[in-house]
């Protein structure tokens, strides 16, 4: 992703929304809450405020750029939308994240979609629990 994807999106390209995206795109860690991009950014001498990483988050998720995600415990990260489905499973302790892709568990949702006659769109499937040592 760019500053193309950004004009695509029918956004106006401005420092803070090219920063973020930056950020999104070149962590090594994939779910940031918006607390923590405000302040990786300081940490990179880019100053904005809160408000303003908050509205650019909205507007990306909007633009179908980012993913929000309301995990349990209050915890609301966003992550780029990559267009691959994965899941997820969350620490409850530590607040980590770990994406995780499963072929027959994708596979059984849909069959058990079809056993009811359910015509399945879209889903999500968040695992909770702790991380063993």
């Amino acid at each position: 992703m760019d500053k193309n994807d950004i004009k695509q999106a029918g956004l106006k390209v401005t420092r803070p929304r090219v920063e973020i995206l930056k950020l999104l795109e070149t962590s090594d860690k994939q779910h940031f809450s918006a607390e923590e991009i405000y302040h990786e950014l300081l940490k990179n001498n880019i100053k904005v405020g809160i408000a303003t990483v908050y509205r650019v988050l909205t507007q990306f998720v909007s633009a179908g750029l980012i993913i929000k995600h309301n995990f349990e415990g209050d915890q609301c990260v966003f992550e780029l939308d990559r267009g691959e489905h994965h899941d997820h499973m969350v620490d409850m302790k530590t607040g980590k994240i770990v994406e995780f892709h499963d072929e027959i568990i994708e596979q059984r949702q849909k069959e058990i979609a079809e056993q009811y006659g359910f015509e399945l769109m879209e889903h999500s499937l968040t695992l909770y629990g702790e991380f063993k040592q």
